[in-house]
């Protein structure tokens, strides 16, 4: 009996120390800037707005032709509205990077950071990551696809969360038609 206990001590001393020494060969890669897009689009009830924000870097890390990972920082000072031209253009790209929404002179960049990534389907995976905005951290879940170097996603975020109140009507009583809802939308397309 004691043989026994010392032959299975010795096997999983030895299977612990070969799955600690044998390492996931993750290949980073490098996302192409100026080939990727991603366009946000924020709703209030009287219609919508939308617009791009350059991705200012990123890569997709994968094991084999599996996504394991993933980092992007994002350049806050880019907001840019697509749906508007002249004087209101130039008022709303100012409101989005004052104070009331990105405070984008105190907080020039975003961060996401995929924290678990799990395959499911043949090209798409569910992916938790740490999504950063004005210095402040909280969880999002989104689906991912790949196909062959190209990625797509779409992301919502809950803008309260990272202490943008402005025109809330979860803060806010009496905005009627001047409410902005809380939720926007990111929608990637990445090339790498």
């Amino acid at each position: 009996m004691k043989n026994t206990l010392k032959t299975l001590a010795l096997v999983a001393i030895a299977a612990l120390t070969t799955f600690s020494f044998t390492g996931i060969d993750v290949e980073k890669k490098a996302v192409k800037i100026s080939e990727s897009k991603l366009v946000w689009k924020g709703y209030k009830v009287t219609g919508s707005h939308e617009g791009t924000i350059d991705i200012k870097s990123g890569t997709l890390s994968f094991d084999g032709d599996k996504l394991v990972g993933g980092e992007f920082v994002i350049d806050m000072n880019t907001i840019n509205t697509t749906d508007l031209e002249g004087e209101y253009k130039t008022k709303l790209d100012g409101h989005l990077k004052a104070d009331d929404f990105f405070g984008v002179a105190n907080h020039p960049t975003a961060s996401l950071v995929f924290k678990n990534v799990k395959a499911s389907g043949k090209n798409a995976y569910d992916v938790t990551a740490d999504l950063t905005i004005k210095d402040m951290t909280h969880p999002i879940e989104f689906v991912i696809s790949i196909y062959g170097n190209k990625a797509t996603a779409s992301v919502k975020v809950d803008r309260t969360k990272y202490d943008i109140r402005y025109g809330s009507s979860s803060f806010f009583d009496g905005l009627k038609d001047k409410a902005i809802y809380d939720e926007f939308d990111l929608v990637v397309d990445l090339q790498f």
